[in-house]
């Protein structure tokens, strides 16, 4: 795992963070706008924590990603490589689909099933869709641990 914060591999792991938090920012555009509107009536409590654990997941998303790269060009393993990259490619799409706010209707899944017709909100959930993105984390973190395992 220590070779993933070694150069080249740390310059890609703030690349794929990027990404993945500007295709997120791209998801939620409609989010920002309505912060900025609505800013009275936002509940910051909830935001910030939303936005620390979007922040959480991407870090983790490119942490999985470079050290998945890693262990697959080793090839001691390739089977429990696949598994844990199943696992972190169902986290990253998670989270993509959690998006910044989950509460908003601004995710990739929402905006996959308003394509279909189907109007779907988070903010039906217990947590409003922060438990989404507890879950989210910790696919991420079994991942990582699949990997690390010999």
């Amino acid at each position: 795992m220590k070779l993933a914060f070694k150069k080249p591999y740390i310059y890609f792991i703030v690349l794929i963070f990027l990404i993945y938090i500007g295709l997120n920012a791209l998801l939620a555009d409609s989010f920002i706008k309505s912060v900025l509107i609505y800013y009275k009536t936002v509940n910051w409590t909830k935001l910030g924590i939303s936005l620390a654990l979007t922040i959480a997941i991407g870090i983790l998303v490119a942490i999985n990603s470079v050290y998945f790269y890693i262990r697959y060009k080793e090839k001691t393993n390739l089977k429990k490589c696949k598994n844990a990259g199943v696992v972190g490619g169902i986290g990253t799409i998670g989270g993509l689909a959690a998006g910044i706010c989950p509460l908003c209707v601004t995710g990739l899944l929402p905006l996959i099933l308003s394509v279909l017709g189907i109007s779907f909100s988070f903010a039906s959930l217990p947590f409003e869709g922060i438990e989404i993105q507890f879950a989210v984390l910790f696919l991420l973190i079994v991942s990582l641990y699949m990997l690390e395992k010999k």
